[in-house]
């Protein structure tokens, strides 16, 4: 599965579906968030917490994965 492959009206990704771009398990996609949050941004997958639920920016993602993000393009 690909950036493009995710509807891409969307502007964040559940946890699901950034493992599965990652080609990750959603156990390491968890703690990886984990390590986000823990290391205040500085390691890990980039999430925002909404209530008790976590949602990955696709511009994040991007950022993330090295691809050219639309302020960049």
């Amino acid at each position: 599965m690909s950036l493009t492959e995710i509807d891409t009206s969307n502007e964040v990704l559940t946890i699901e579906e950034a493992a599965a771009i990652l080609r990750i398990s959603r156990n390491a996609a968890y703690a990886a968030a984990r390590q986000w949050r823990a290391t205040g941004g500085k390691d890990g997958l980039p999430c925002i917490e909404i209530g008790r639920t976590l949602r990955v920016p696709r511009e994040g993602l991007r950022r993330m994965l090295g691809v050219p993000t639309r302020s960049t393009a």
